[in-house]
């Protein structure tokens, strides 16, 4: 099978693309509420194209199915608060800690958003600061 067809019919009928509930928003942000739980993992990435997104993890997923929280495009409070907010409150709730570099935007939006979560700083982010 020519390779172009196989990616054509993976697309447009065995992957419900055409379907998915999150395609119309998806350039823009995704977001996965069940995915969430109570230790939660958050910073910014630039993609291939230099473009930054914030994203939202589950640490206990290990990098697994079920890792993605939230793929948010850009890193303003605002905007990904925005977004974030989305997920029902009893979720936001159940989150009891929150791991995050030193960006003071990333410790605002895990405040507004997550309320009841004690924040951590990423030790990464600290040792890269410090050399």
């Amino acid at each position: 099978m020519e390779a172009k067809l196989l990616e054509s019919q993976y697309k447009n009928h065995l992957s419900h693309f055409r379907n998915w509930e999150q395609r119309a928003h998806a350039e823009e942000w995704m977001l996965f509420e069940k995915n969430i739980g109570p230790y939660v993992g958050m910073d910014e990435t630039a993609l291939s194209s230099g473009e930054l997104y914030t994203i939202l993890i589950n640490k206990e997923a290990k990098g697994r199915k079920g890792t993605i929280i939230a793929m948010i495009k850009g890193t303003s409070v605002e905007k990904v608060s925005q977004v974030i907010l989305k997920l029902s409150r009893r979720r936001r709730f159940q989150v009891r800690e929150i791991t995050l570099d030193m960006a003071p935007n990333m410790a605002r939006i895990a405040r507004l958003c997550f309320p009841a979560a004690k924040l951590v700083i990423d030790p990464f982010s600290c040792s890269k600061v410090s050399f």
